[in-house]
C-alpha cells in the first residue's frame, strides 16, 4: 500500500524502481517482491530505460478494482459499502470565481517553491494568493534565487522558509490547489489536505544542486524559472469557471507533463 500511494502521489509519473526503494527504506529485492505483485494484480504498469526500469500507477484498473469491491463484492448494499468515492466527483460544478489559495512544495523551501510562489504572485496576484512550504525547510532561503527574482523585479520582502505543516493548522487558509515542484516532497507521505483541494506533480530539477562556475549555476535557477513561467502562464489561463473537478485535474496533470500522453482514460 505504502508502495502504491507514493506511485498515486507521483502520477502520472513513470518512477525507476531504485528511487522507489529510497524513498520507502526497502532493500532491493523487496521492493522488487512488491513490485511484481502489485504487477500481477495489473495495478501499476513497468517500461524500460535504458537500464532502468520504470513504474507508473495504472489508475483506470484501480477505478475498475474499486467499482468491483463496492458493486460486486457489496452486491449494491448501502448498509456494507458507502457510495462510490469517484461519483461525488463526478459533473461537480466548476470553481465559483473568487481569489483561489495555491501552495507550491518543495523539501527545502529555499529555491524552487520560492520562485513558483513569487512568480504566480507576479503572474496573476489578483486572482491567486500563493503560498510555498517545505518539508524540511532550510533556515534561509537561497541567495541565487533571491537574486534572481530581484533583477527580474519580483518583491522578495514577504518571502521566508516555513515548515509545511503551518499550513494543516485549525486557523491555516484552505487551500485550492496544491502542487509539488520535486520528487523527494511528492514522495513523503503526507496527511490529506482539509477540502480535497486539486494537486498534482509538476516535478523540476534542483537548480541549488548545479555545479560549475557561477555563471552555470545562475543558468540553472534561470531555466527552472523558465519551466515555472511557462506552467504557471498555461495555468493562469485556465477557465476554472467552466472545467468540472475531473477536467481540471486532468489539465493541471497535463501541465506539469505535457509530453507524457494521457493515462487516465
Amino acid at each position: 500500500m505504502d508502495l502504491f500511494r507514493l506511485l498515486l502521489r507521483r502520477y502520472p509519473d513513470a518512477v525507476p524502481a531504485g528511487e522507489i526503494g529510497a524513498a520507502l527504506g526497502l532493500k532491493a529485492s523487496t521492493a522488487s517482491v512488491y513490485l511484481s505483485a502489485l504487477r500481477e494484480a495489473g495495478l501499476i504498469t513497468q517500461t524500460r530505460d535504458g537500464r532502468s526500469l520504470l513504474y507508473r500507477a495504472d489508475v483506470g484498473a484501480m477505478r475498475g478494482l474499486i467499482g468491483f469491491l463496492f458493486d460486486d463484492c457489496c452486491h449494491g448494499r448501502p448498509d456494507l459499502c458507502p457510495p462510490q468515492p469517484s461519483a461525488p466527483m463526478q459533473g461537480n460544478p466548476a470553481m465559483a470565481p473568487r481569489k483561489y489559495n495555491v501552495l507550491f512544495i518543495c523539501t527545502g523551501n529555499s529555491a524552487r517553491s520560492i520562485l513558483a510562489e513569487a512568480l504566480l504572485r507576479n503572474l496573476a496576484g489578483d486572482r491567486f494568493e500563493a503560498y510555498s512550504a517545505g518539508t524540511q525547510p532550510y533556515s534561509e532561503l537561497n541567495p541565487i534565487a533571491l537574486a534572481m527574482l530581484e533583477d527580474k523585479g519580483l518583491p522578495t520582502a514577504t518571502l521566508r522558509a516555513k515548515h509545511v505543516s503551518e499550513f494543516w493548522a485549525a486557523d491555516a487558509p484552505k487551500m485550492d490547489f496544491v502542487f509539488t515542484v520535486c520528487d523527494r516532497a511528492a514522495n513523503e507521505d503526507c496527511p490529506a489536505w482539509a477540502g480535497q483541494p486539486i494537486s498534482a506533480h509538476w516535478g523540476l530539477p534542483d537548480p541549488v544542486k548545479a555545479t560549475g562556475t557561477d555563471a552555470e549555476k545562475r543558468l540553472a535557477f534561470q531555466q527552472v524559472f523558465g519551466m515555472l513561467k511557462h506552467r504557471l502562464t498555461a495555468f493562469t489561463a485556465l477557465p476554472l469557471g467552466t472545467l468540472d473537478r475531473i477536467s481540471l485535474q486532468h489539465a493541471v496533470d497535463r501541465i506539469g507533463h505535457p509530453d507524457t500522453e494521457d493515462h487516465t482514460q
